[in-house]
Parts: structure tokens; C-alpha cells; sequence
């Protein structure tokens, strides 16, 4: 009779172990599915167990203030956005006025201190529009959905073309180019995406280098790679894993600089699947942009 009893017990301990084994593989896949398929239904067991239902109660209660914080950092996060693209739009009334009346005393009659004067105002009013286009740039990058034209762009091609037109500036700047030759490189990206990248990192060049300006267009590992690789100032402090951080910047005095340039890079680099990297040392930078690299299942005509 007892062992009876304690079979029966043994029995009902068993399907017990089971039955919470159950629930715990039940509540595992909920989690999973909330964690893969980015739903918001609540954690439920169909076992009445106190300590059980406490358990799932407290994480039902975690998740919703996971979920709570989550969407009051997208709603922080949209209003910072539209924060910059109304402060971005501001701005230029007030510069579009002073550019206005600049020209306007252009046409009077000034004598050469006057004039000069004129010319110092018209240099420092060029610069903010510059920091204002840039600052404006940003603000559009972030508060819109990209539209890109996936294309093959030879690479190469691009990279030289532009350069060549940025001539002027380099030897304005007493900056010396360097191109390695090297056979075409072929990417798949935004052509408009890549020129503006161009834009930004021949920029950061301007801004920074010391002496000469390296560039190379090269394959590494199914990647389509451009490198800057340029001398800097020695005091000039940079810390590569945060130079693409918006409005961060190496130059503690900030001139002419919003930091944004290089963030900038990298929304569009990330906008067309790539990655960009900066190494850093005493008295030198090097950025490498790299792309997804041309493939034959891909038969656009290259532009």
C-alpha cells in the first residue's frame, strides 16, 4: 500500500517536472518570437502556478518598461531631428540677409579701409554658409528616408574625376596629391551618395592635412575600398573610434569645424551597406571608405 502511495506520488512529481519544463520552453519561445519578429504580445502560461505566475508577471512588467523607455528614446530622438532641420532652415533667412546687404555696399563708394573690412565680413559670411549647408545637410540625412540608385560606379574613375577638379583647392591649400595607380575598382553604390562622400572627406582633408594628401582606390575582401590617408597637426587630438560621431571633433578650438563632415560619411556609407574606418596616429589620419564590391549577377551599365 505505501509503495503504492509513493509510486503515485513519484508519478504526479514527474508530470509536475514536465508540465513546468513545458512552460518554461513555452515562455522561452515567446520571448524569442518577441526578440525576432519585433512583436509586443505579453508572455502567458495556461499552468496556475503561484511562484510561475509571478515569474511571467515580472517580466511581462520588464518587457513594457523596456518597451516605455524604447519608444520615449524614438520620440527624444525625432524631436532632436526635427529640432536640426528647423534650426538648419533658420538660419539661412538671416545670412541670405547679410549676404544681401554685403552685395549692396559692394555697389557704394568705400574707401579701402571700408573695403577691406567688406572682404573679411564677405570671407567669414562664406564660411557660415558653408557650416550652414553642411549642419543643413546633416539634418536631411537623418530625418529622411534615403533614395538611392543601387549602380555599378567605377570607382576609380569617380575618385579621379573628382580629385581633378579639386586641384584648385589643394594647391590654394599648398597640399600636394598623391593618386596610386592601381587597376579599376568597380562598386555597388549611389552615385550621388559616393560623390558627396567625396565631397566630405576631401573637405576633412582641406581642413586638417599638413603637407600632402594620399588617396587609393583598391579591392579587399569583396570590398571596393578609397583610402585618405594624410599628415595632421601633432597637437591636433583624435580618437578614431569616436571621429564619426556627430559634431565631434579633434580640434579643441573648433575652427570652421561643426564635426559633422565625417559623420556624414558614414550615414551615407552605412545608407549603401558599407563601412568606414579611421586609424589614427602621432601627426597622421587615414579614412577607409569600403563599399560593396561590383558583382556579374548586377548588369547595370556603368556610369
Amino acid at each position: 500500500m505505501i509503495i503504492g502511495v509513493l509510486i503515485f506520488i513519484i508519478i504526479i512529481l514527474i508530470a509536475y517536472i514536465l508540465l513546468l519544463k513545458g512552460q518554461f520552453r513555452s515562455i522561452n519561445r515567446q520571448l524569442s518570437r518577441r526578440l525576432n519578429k519585433h512583436t509586443r504580445q505579453p508572455v502567458s502560461v495556461q499552468m496556475i502556478d503561484r511562484q510561475l505566475d509571478e515569474l511571467v508577471i515580472n517580466i511581462n512588467n520588464c518587457l513594457k518598461a523596456e518597451e516605455t523607455l524604447r519608444l520615449a528614446g524614438i520620440r527624444e530622438e525625432k524631436k532632436f531631428r526635427d529640432l536640426i532641420a528647423n534650426i538648419s532652415h533658420d538660419l539661412r533667412t538671416p545670412l541670405t540677409a547679410i549676404n544681401g546687404y554685403l552685395q549692396m555696399l559692394d555697389n557704394t563708394e568705400l574707401n579701402k579701409e571700408q573695403q577691406r573690412k567688406i572682404i573679411v565680413a564677405r570671407k567669414y559670411a562664406g564660411e557660415l554658409e558653408q557650416l550652414i549647408a553642411r549642419f543643413f545637410e546633416y539634418s536631411y540625412l537623418i530625418t529622411t528616408e534615403p533614395q538611392l540608385v543601387q549602380e555599378r560606379i567605377n570607382l576609380t574613375n569617380q575618385v579621379t574625376e573628382y580629385l581633378a577638379e579639386m586641384v584648385p583647392a589643394f594647391e590654394e591649400r599648398q597640399l600636394k596629391l598623391q593618386l596610386e595607380e592601381a587597376e579599376p575598382v568597380v562598386a555597388w553604390g549611389d552615385k550621388e551618395s559616393i560623390i558627396r562622400i567625396l565631397q566630405n572627406l576631401i573637405r576633412n582633408c582641406l581642413q586638417h592635412a599638413k603637407g600632402y594628401i594620399s588617396v587609393s582606390c583598391y579591392v579587399e575582401r569583396e570590398c571596393a575600398v578609397v583610402a585618405f590617408r594624410n599628415p595632421v597637426d601633432k597637437d591636433l587630438e583624435l580618437e578614431s573610434d569616436k571621429l564619426f560621431e556627430r559634431f565631434y571633433t579633434g580640434d579643441k578650438a573648433r575652427e570652421r569645424s561643426t564635426g559633422l563632415g565625417l559623420s556624414i560619411v558614414k550615414i551615407l556609407v552605412t545608407q549603401m551597406n558599407g563601412t568606414v574606418y579611421a586609424d589614427t596616429g602621432k601627426g597622421w589620419l587615414e579614412i577607409q571608405v569600403k563599399l560593396p564590391l561590383y558583382t556579374a549577377d548586377k548588369d547595370t551599365p556603368v556610369r
